[in-house]
């Protein structure tokens, strides 16, 4: 028996579900939540009814996909016997006709992605929801189709089954304006170490849209490949991707923003510049300082190449790329990258020292003169830029005041926050799920992750998004997200080192410091929901990985010590 086995002391099965914790298995968790303990169970006629006029396609849609997922989830409780014991008094039970879905009086009828796809500080979530406990009909009603996409997710949480029988185990409900504390709540996923399929970004935008996700931030390239097709350059991708087969083409950019607007989520691509640019020397070799292969780069350990920043016809050439795909998307979001610029490769390129004593500039006014230009392209097309924290902390650029920075080192929040920039949480040291998996590098045996150890939900839970800013400063936060960098992930493994994890930031994000009883957010409550979770992605396919073991599960918080 294992030190850990010994030391478990499992606690009597009669201490295991007290009020509110063995119910509410809602995530995020509402922050206004009110419920019973009566059994309802769904009439075999039950329908949606939508009293919106003209209701668009996307609402229709969603509609339809809950319904099918109260007829195929088949989620049982998490509990011993998996409900057995309302066998006898669901057989008594009211039974819930009809679902009512409305709009507020007053409100503009769009489509769920176009509200998705809203500025970041206007979007609208917030829905009401209601569930007697007699069989009358339910009702969510929001002022955005989005709020009440919002409403059905929530409703599809509520519901089990046994032996062919949907119900709920916790009428009434009663949600009043469940709305999120922050607009964005995202996760991360870099498509270029390695080519993720169309299918398993799609199978993950069902995951996030489960929790309530409302932004895919989309790494699109870096120094490994170039995978995604832009218009009017072509031969960024066709030499830039691993293959033919490895690219993303205008169609499919498309439609997986289709996909992912019609399920509640923006879609923010990023093309990461100045440095993380080697990919594109295979095509403009012209544009790229210390290309793979050139003796300046001796002894690095990735490709590290970066597009030559003093050059006019660089910038004119990133600033133009940039522009001709995100004019193509509908997310008001579009980011230029900036982490992590190689100053050693400037200093080593002839190029580039000939073009700043041409100039007479310093590297750094280079670097804020090429940034610039990037989003004055962007913002000249309504988007608003994004860029990682060095480019507001480490190199002083000239940075317009729409800017949104994405903070992945916990110290640099105050910094940004004192410049009165908004910012996006991305820590590693909270939100990264590729740590603890040892060193990508071939041959360095005992090197671990740089950013070791491996993050677990429960260490990501603690996160407080208000530390280290003022009272002042909060409507600077946008929200956060965690994120997968893909040196040692694939379509292979997306979805067991993401799901449930990244739910997480979901209800940080979401519900703020204190759940709907007052009680400050804790990991002891979160467990027995997060398990909720995870299960319901499987019964869907995601390919989720367990928290504990099954009899665990079904005993919350037996395990817990």
């Amino acid at each position: 028996m294992s030190a850990i086995k010994k030391k478990m002391k499992l606690k009597p099965a009669f201490l295991l579900c007290f009020a509110p914790l063995c119910v509410q298995a809602l995530w995020p968790i509402p922050k206004s939540l009110q419920t019973g303990s009566g059994l309802l169970k769904l009439s075999s006629t039950f329908d949606i009814n939508i009293l919106v006029t003209n209701p668009p396609q996307d609402l229709l849609d969603a509609v339809t996909r809950t319904k099918g997922f109260l007829k195929t989830d088949k989620l049982q409780r998490l509990v011993v016997g998996r409900g057995a014991n309302d066998s006898a008094a669901l057989a008594q039970a009211p039974s819930l006709s009809r679902l009512t879905l409305s709009l507020a009086p007053g409100s503009t009828v769009r489509p769920i992605a176009t509200e998705a796809a809203e500025d970041v500080a206007l979007r609208n979530e917030v829905y009401s929801l209601s569930v007697p406990s007699n069989g009358s009909d339910a009702t969510i009603v929001a002022s955005t189709t989005l709020g009440l996409f919002r409403g059905l997710t929530t409703f599809n949480q509520m519901f089990y089954d046994l032996q062919g029988i949907t119900y709920s185990f916790e009428a009434p409900i009663t949600i009043v304006n469940d709305a999120p504390v922050f607009p964005y709540r995202g996760f991360m996923l870099d498509t270029a170490r390695h080519f993720f399929p169309v299918a398993d970004i799609k199978r993950t935008l069902d995951a996030m849209s489960m929790v309530k996700m409302s932004t895919l931030h989309w790494h699109a390239v870096d120094s490994q490949s170039f995978p995604i097709e832009i218009p009017g350059f072509p031969e960024l991708s066709q030499k830039g991707a691993y293959s033919a087969e490895e690219t993303y083409s205008t169609a499919d950019v498309q439609d997986i923003v289709k996909y992912a607007g019609a399920r509640g989520i923006d879609v923010m691509v990023e093309l990461d510049t100045p440095s993380h640019a080697s990919a594109i020397s295979n095509s403009h070799p012209e544009h790229v300082a210390c290309a793979p292969g050139s003796p300046a780069v001796s002894g690095e350990t990735r490709p590290p190449g970066g597009l030559r920043i003093a050059t006019p016809a660089t910038q004119t050439f990133a600033a133009n790329f940039m522009a001709a795909i995100a004019k193509t998307l509908p997310s008001r979001l579009f980011s230029t990258g900036g982490d992590e610029v190689n100053v050693n490769c400037y200093t080593k390129d002839a190029q580039t020292q000939a073009d700043l004593k041409s100039s007479g500039k310093t590297l750094d006014q280079a670097i804020s003169d090429f940034v610039v230009m990037e989003q004055k392209a962007l913002l000249a097309i309504g988007k608003t830029p994004v860029v990682w924290e060095e480019m507001a902390i480490d190199h002083n650029v000239a940075l317009s005041n729409k800017t949104i920075v994405l903070v992945w080192h916990s110290e640099n929040i105050a910094p940004v926050a004192t410049k009165g920039l908004r910012f996006i949480h991305a820590h590693s040291d909270y939100f990264y799920l590729d740590c603890g998996g040892g060193s990508w590098l071939g041959n360095r045996p005992t090197l671990n992750s740089w950013c070791d150890p491996f993050k677990t939900w429960q260490k990501a839970y603690t996160f407080d998004p208000l530390a280290n800013v003022t009272t002042a400063q909060k409507p600077l936060i946008m929200g956060g997200q965690q994120l997968l960098w893909t040196e040692q992930s694939s379509a292979e493994n997306v979805d067991s080192i993401v799901w449930p994890r990244a739910a997480v930031s979901a209800e940080i994000f979401w519900t703020g410091a204190t759940l709907p009883t007052g009680v400050a957010r804790n990991v002891a409550e979160a467990l027995p929901r997060l398990h909720d979770v995870r299960y319901r992605m499987v019964q869907r396919g995601i390919r989720a990985i367990p928290l504990q073991p099954t009899w665990c599960a079904l005993r919350p918080h037996a395990c817990d010590d």
